[in-house]
């Protein structure tokens, strides 16, 4: 069975279209998008935190509002992504994100890597003639 899988020149026949996938490792989310999930809503439960606990006088609301905004950010935010992602390539959502911020923020382009997608719009023409 494994002599069918090389070819005569040495190179193998074929190669797993799993192998460069990142892993899914919650909800569907892998372990960037869950990162990014958690830190967002991390961030969301510390401005929402901070003002209670000045409001309540009592510090511990906030690593309450931290812990209870992951939890909801990363199965409201996983769920979320999970639609977005359905039926579209793995590297969707990374190439969305650098074109939404190549459009928005061009200065800000280079480090996510969006200074290399095309952003223009409209008809594109080859300026070929037709033949005499």
């Amino acid at each position: 069975m494994a002599d069918q899988d090389i070819r005569p020149d040495g190179t193998v026949a074929f190669l797993p279209h799993r192998l460069n996938r990142h892993p899914v490792v919650v909800l569907g989310l892998t372990a960037d998008e869950l990162w990014i999930c958690a830190g967002l809503s991390g961030a969301l439960g510390l401005m929402v935190g901070v003002p209670l606990a000045f409001a309540l006088a009592t510090i511990a609301i906030v690593p309450t509002a931290i812990v209870l905004a992951i939890a909801l950010g990363v199965f409201a935010g996983g769920s979320a992504l999970r639609r977005f992602k359905r039926g579209r390539p793995d590297t969707w959502l990374y190439r969305q994100l650098q074109w939404r911020m190549a459009l928005r923020q061009p200065l800000l382009a280079p480090f996510v890597g969006g200074h290399g997608l095309i952003t223009r719009s409209g008809w594109w023409s080859t300026r070929r003639s037709t033949a005499p």
